[in-house]
């Protein structure tokens, strides 16, 4: 069948470019060099016969022509690539790459692929926990987990659970205290989580809700990861304020307590990110409602606790 299509390289040029808004990056990316990217983009414009990237001082920005060939573009090379895998890795797509937040994997999905695994035998999962994952920029990726607010660009997402702050210690540093109702915040430490180079205000956002006044802040221990913070509550160090969705083991066995029933939501959340056009595609809709019916058994024992 004879087709009319712009040269290859020329539709990959600019497939790299209007996604990563860069001709350099979109060249490191294709392992050539800038000029050749640029001017195979600039061949991919003359045939066609309109511009597609408007070359801005520090970035490049779409055309409404190069809006709407970027997606088409992006989906077409993305099945290409799915299919030249699942041919090479002799899996038939059901193998699922997924890179998740390392707190999100240890504290909530590792626990539960045992769940996963007598549902669903067929699927096999490759796990990566990278801080960013490259899910728009390689397919090397079939989805990921994303901890935040949903306004991320160029992907499809579906938000599985909100941050649910609480704060809590072992039984044994609230017995000391002489119960939650007596709960003294000023004489024990509280654990505060990193932020760059300052610190997630949580406390103070709770406290607040929870309309307790004259609490000092200031003080405490500071961890840049939630994991580290909960294990020192449950060897009795002090108070932290913690995701209830990720404690929830913790919870049920006794090893942490609520301080207080007074729960903050969180503007944050777990999400579930996939490329444009595939979030329906058969693995990735059983690992997702596989995802919703675990979070949902998860929220109704939380609710139990």
């Amino acid at each position: 069948m004879s087709r009319r299509l712009p040269p290859l390289n020329a539709l990959k040029a600019f497939e790299a470019s209007g996604t990563t808004g860069s001709f350099t990056r979109a060249a490191e990316l294709l392992h050539v060099t800038q000029s050749a990217v640029s001017r195979q983009v600039k061949q991919l414009e003359d045939i066609l016969g309109v511009e597609l990237l408007e070359r801005r001082h520090h970035f490049l920005e779409l055309t409404p022509a190069g809006r709407a060939l970027l997606p088409v573009l992006r989906q077409s090379f993305d099945k290409i690539e799915l299919s030249v895998r699942s041919i090479l890795e002799n899996t038939h797509l059901t193998r699922l790459k997924v890179n998740v937040p390392p707190t999100f994997a240890t504290r909530w999905l590792v626990p539960r692929l045992g769940s996963l695994k007598a549902l669903h035998p067929e699927l096999d999962l490759s796990i990566t926990t990278a801080l960013q994952d490259n899910l728009v920029e390689s397919t090397e990726l079939d989805c990921a987990i994303r901890f935040g607010t949903g306004d991320w660009d160029i992907v499809d997402n579906v938000q599985l659970m909100q941050e649910s702050h609480v704060p809590v210690c072992s039984p044994a540093l609230l017995a000391k205290a002489g119960g939650s109702r007596t709960m003294d915040f000023n004489r024990y430490t509280l654990f505060h989580l990193l932020k760059g180079s300052g610190r997630y205000h949580t406390w103070d956002h709770w406290l607040q809700v929870a309309q307790i006044e004259g609490v000092n802040t200031k003080g405490g221990m500071e961890f840049d990861l939630l994991e580290m913070a909960i294990r020192a509550a449950v060897h009795d160090v002090g108070i932290a304020m913690a995701d209830r969705n990720m404690i929830t083991r913790e919870l049920a066995l006794g090893h942490l307590v609520q301080v207080s029933d007074v729960v903050l939501p969180g503007k944050r959340g777990y999400w579930f990110v996939t490329r444009p056009g595939q979030a329906n595609l058969p693995h990735l809709l059983i690992f997702r409602h596989w995802l919703e019916q675990e979070i949902a058994q998860s929220a109704e024992a939380i609710g139990s606790v």
